[in-house]
């Protein structure tokens, strides 16, 4: 069955996006996304939680995530349409639990620009404390919004100064952390080990905490929600997908082992803004200010693609009937981008002027991980057993092992995570079913469901 672009069944373009990204770019937004010094959002309170075992949470984090983001490739490959884990499962399983999964992915996107505003507002305080944290989320929301509106392209050109002001911190931290080392003695299994504490020898403390740091890997799954913007979405998408989840891998080990190493302390004055505790005791006043510099600017380059990324999620689910049409299913004329819907996310974000962080990260990851697991099931169900490519040994493990391991690791990380956690996710994954049901006029009728057949 072929694909194609939503609208031209209509014999119209007047709801088509934009074909202009390529791998690099594609990759470019996934890294920025993810933010590769988003590290230190979480590592404060990954820290306590896990007795200093940064580190060697997120190498759990990575096997788990490289698993996943397989089967999200194997996925955009076959449905190269926005929507990402929406559109898989909605085409996999069908449209009702394709809505319910796309319901928990929008928990992650909604509250994912909330924890950028949140990080900015924290740090931008603690470096300039006369002017109050709301007042810089604010600046920001309004920032983005008028980014996205204008479009994808004005979002990408911004891409890629902020991932290079990320890539020249890294170097610096990097230098800065080993000239604090120099001349010390170097515990390098330290992050891995823990500081002996309680929660340094748990087995579930280390899974709960790898659970939070699912936050980190959210770029992958963003980069899948672009494939109606990429060119040869079928080969550029799943490509990027890969990269993305790999390097990013790499330098959040990298990064959290460099940081408890020339640091070893564990407890903190305050675990939100770890970071600069960090930072002072490796390179002083210099090194605290770069990274505060360096890190807003990734934070606001996080809330312009997470904040695109749903803005598309929204108009994906508003095309296909599920959300109000009128509202979310349309793009703006003259820049073809989602704007109502980019508006209406702006709204949620709203919110980062009461919430707790560590509590929306929390639930981030648990949309997070709802969407990663049934993205590994639709790869099993798509290719097993309605393609039934199962002849070889090799399409066995391909089309069946494989996302089997992505599943149970997921689901292995979505049960640490905290109840509090699962009663808030719970109550969201309620609303969706009780959406649903208005949608569907009490279950009575299926969900509506793009049609991919080429007219």
């Amino acid at each position: 069955m072929k694909t194609q672009t939503p609208g031209t069944a209509a014999g119209t373009n007047a709801t088509q996006l934009k074909r202009v990204l390529g791998t690099p770019s594609l990759t470019m937004f996934g890294l920025v996304y993810m933010v590769p010094l988003t590290v230190f959002t979480t590592y404060g309170l990954v820290t306590v939680s896990t007795g200093g075992r940064v580190a060697a949470a997120y190498i759990v984090t990575l096997v788990a995530m490289l698993f996943t983001a397989r089967s999200y490739a194997r996925m955009a490959g076959a449905y190269p349409l926005a929507g990402s884990a929406y559109v898989y499962t909605q085409r996999t399983f069908g449209p009702e639990t394709g809505f319910l999964v796309g319901w928990a992915l929008m928990l992650d996107y909604l509250f994912l620009p909330m924890v950028n505003y949140l990080v900015i507002g924290i740090y931008l305080n603690v470096a300039i404390p006369a002017i109050p944290a709301a007042v810089w989320v604010l600046v920001c929301i309004a920032l983005v919004t008028v980014l996205n509106i204008v479009g994808i392209t004005s979002v990408n050109r911004t891409n890629l100064v902020l991932i290079a002001a990320q890539a020249i911190f890294v170097v610096v931290f990097i230098v800065f952390t080993i000239a604090a080392m120099n001349g010390q003695a170097i515990d390098i299994m330290a992050p891995f080990r823990g500081d002996g504490s309680e929660a340094a020898g748990s087995a579930g403390a280390l899974m709960g905490g790898a659970a939070i740091l699912c936050l980190s890997f959210l770029g992958f799954d963003a980069v899948s929600t672009l494939a109606e913007e990429a060119k040869d979405a079928e080969r550029t998408v799943p490509k990027a997908i890969m990269i993305v989840t790999l390097a990013a891998g790499v330098i959040f080990v990298l990064l959290s082992w460099l940081a408890q190493v020339a640091h070893k302390s564990t407890q903190f004055a305050d675990p939100d803004s770890a970071a600069t505790e960090v930072m002072t005791a490796v390179g002083g006043t210099f090194l605290a200010t770069l990274f505060t510099a360096c890190y807003v600017a990734g934070a606001l380059g996080s809330a312009l693609t997470s904040q695109a990324s749903v803005a598309r999620i929204l108009y994906s689910m508003g095309r296909d009937g599920v959300l109000p049409k009128p509202i979310f299913g349309r793009l703006n004329e003259r820049f073809k981008s989602p704007a109502t819907a980019t508006l209406v996310v702006s709204a949620v974000s709203l919110l980062a002027l009461v919430v707790d962080l560590a509590f929306i990260i929390s639930v981030v990851s648990f949309g997070a991980l709802i969407a990663f697991t049934f993205v590994n099931l639709s790869v099993i169900k798509h290719f097993y057993f309605d393609r039934q490519e199962r002849a070889t040994a090799w399409q066995h493990v391909n089309n069946g092992l494989l996302p089997l391991i992505g599943v149970a690791l997921t689901v292995w990380l979505w049960t640490s995570l905290t109840p509090t956690t699962f009663a808030a996710g719970g109550l969201w994954v309620l609303l969706g079913a009780v959406v649903l049901a208005i949608v569907t006029k009490g279950f009575r009728q299926r969900a509506p469901m793009l049609d991919l057949k080429e007219s």
